[in-house]
């Protein structure tokens, strides 16, 4: 596996991947910390989640369950 994203296989420079690859993994992030913080927010009132989250981006809409 290639470790720098700014290349592509072949070693050449290749930007658009790589924003593309970042802005997947920001994003990734972004739910994460989201769901992240609904859990606490129920674990601090004094609730659970019984059942699946599915929660939708409005940016990109891309669907998170």
């Amino acid at each position: 596996m290639n470790d720098n994203l700014k290349k592509n296989g072949d070693g050449y420079y290749d930007p658009t991947a790589y924003k593309a690859i970042k802005a997947a993994e920001e994003e990734t992030v972004k739910f994460q910390k989201l769901l992240d913080t609904i859990f606490n927010i129920c674990e601090l009132s004094g609730f659970h989640i019984e059942g699946r989250i599915t929660i939708k981006s409005k940016s990109t809409g891309r669907i998170w369950r």
